[in-house]
């Protein structure tokens, strides 16, 4: 079994991952990591545009040693009407050690699983989740915040259509953190308390008492059906600006999983500011992705 998602690990689990990336972090800075993938050859295959996940991903498999195929998706098989059951059984048959896979639509890293005898790595699935960014923003936040037990962490933005606030949620709660949500509220999921967060009635009633703020990126494809008024609108609401950056107290940290909407989301100011630590999130993408190629490729499912 590969890892499909957070809302399936133990907080055990969790932990040891973090631990383990700690590790590969540190082989990293003294260019020693261990090989642990030599002689192990991964697919990407992703069929969504990715920068920071997949060379993440890639950059993590090559340190270990191992080697990568990255199939192009737009010149594939399945552009002229082959179906995904019979992409994935032709891949099974030219022997890979596993495949990392992001996809538009929910559930197909686990359709995949179910059809492949190794590891598969969701990269991302439709509005599901994104375990690997989960991972990686616990463990960024972990680094500067110490325990998270208590810690007040704020996810703002789009959080109906977004994977990454799926399994940031399952990950942080997991790990003790007070996770609210904040957005628009055609934007804030039906029932999403059920999930064991709060739902903030805007983002300056609880800017001062959080210890961290995940900004996401506003979605332009979703303005077109009237989730909210104007982007205008959302920067004056639910933008952390220039103005907002003042209130949050010292040792918060600002985290965007990426890309960057500058100036409406979230400003330039804050981006680059003391409280960012956006460029930390993106070095600990590789030390987190070793983390769960070494274990899934070499070690099965931590859970067990």
């Amino acid at each position: 079994m590969g890892l499909l998602g957070l809302r399936s690990l133990s907080v055990g689990a969790i932990h040891d991952l973090l631990q383990s990336a700690a590790l590969f972090k540190s082989s990293l800075a003294t260019r020693s990591a261990p090989q642990t993938l030599l002689g192990k050859t991964i697919l990407t295959l992703f069929f969504e545009p990715s920068t920071r996940t997949r060379v993440s991903f890639e950059t993590a498999i090559k340190r270990l040693g191992g080697s990568t195929v990255s199939m192009a998706m737009e010149s594939s098989s399945t552009k002229k009407g082959e179906t995904l059951f019979d992409t994935v059984k032709n891949l099974d048959a030219m022997g890979f050690d596993g495949i990392v896979v992001r996809h538009r639509h929910t559930g197909v890293p686990h359709f995949l699983q179910q059809h492949m005898p190794f590891p598969v790595i969701n990269a991302g699935d439709g509005f599901n989740e994104h375990p690997s960014q989960g991972l990686l923003d616990c463990f960024t936040l972990q680094e500067s915040l110490g325990s998270l037990t208590n810690k007040v962490v704020v996810i703002l933005g789009d959080i109906l259509h977004s994977r990454v606030a799926r399994s940031n949620i399952w990950g942080l709660t997991k790990l003790g953190a007070k996770v609210v949500v904040c957005g628009p509220p055609t934007l804030i999921p039906v029932g999403i308390e059920e999930m064991g967060v709060h739902v903030a009635p805007s983002l300056d009633t609880i800017l001062e008492v959080a210890d961290a703020v995940n900004v996401l990126r506003i979605q332009y494809e979703r303005q077109e059906l009237g989730y909210f008024p104007s982007v205008r609108e959302y920067r004056a609401w639910y933008g952390l600006t220039a103005q907002r950056m003042t209130r949050l107290k010292a040792g918060c940290c600002v985290l965007h999983p990426g890309p960057i909407n500058r100036g409406i989301e979230i400003d330039s100011v804050v981006a680059d500011g003391p409280h960012s630590v956006i460029l930390e999130q993106v070095t600990n993408g590789v030390a987190i992705r070793m983390a769960i190629m070494d274990r899934w490729i070499n070690g099965g499912d931590p859970n067990e």
